[in-house]
């Protein structure tokens, strides 16, 4: 595994949400096409506790304390729970990039990691350190893909009665 790909992936990903939510105004960050789908802000939050509570530290744990058990982990429950919706926009962007240089930093310190070492999950079975890296990497493109489309669902909205239906036939 080259794992230095990965890193790189994590910190260009983030530029990415920094390019993409730049000048997003407050009202759009908490602007939902449907009830039950995220907001901008909602997915930002996601992205801040996934650092902190997921990725991050179970890497952790399947490194440098093997065999321990994983704390439980709640994504769609913390959107509600936490009222990610209610939360400062500008703050939450902040608190993601601090987490994620927190990440990249912590990486980088990593010497030698054995990127086979495993964990058993109840839900994913066997996972490793590998699996791990890679899938914290995939994760933010998945939300990346998340944000454009919300971006493009708000100027359709603000285009009413006109339409962007034109942008992709």
């Amino acid at each position: 595994m080259n794992a230095k790909h990965f890193i790189s992936s994590l910190e260009t990903s983030a530029m990415k949400i920094k390019t993409i939510l730049d000048c997003v105004p407050d009202e759009q960050s908490r602007w939902k096409p449907l009830p039950q789908k995220w907001s901008i802000l909602e997915v930002i939050n996601h992205l801040y506790d996934e650092e902190k509570d997921d990725f991050r530290m179970r890497l952790d744990l399947i490194l440098n304390h093997p065999g321990k058990e994983w704390p439980g982990n709640d994504p769609e429950g913390w959107v509600m729970d936490r009222q990610y919706n209610k939360k400062d926009f500008s703050e939450s962007l902040k608190n993601f990039h601090q987490e994620r240089n927190n990440s990249i930093s912590w990486l980088n310190t990593l010497i030698q990691p054995d990127w086979k070492r495993t964990y058993k999950h109840p839900v994913f079975g066997v996972l490793s350190a590998g699996d791990l890296l890679a899938a914290w990497a995939a994760h933010d493109y998945l939300h990346l893909k998340q944000l454009a489309d919300l971006q493009v669902r708000y100027l359709d909205k603000l285009a009413q009665p006109f339409s962007v239906r034109y942008a992709a036939p």
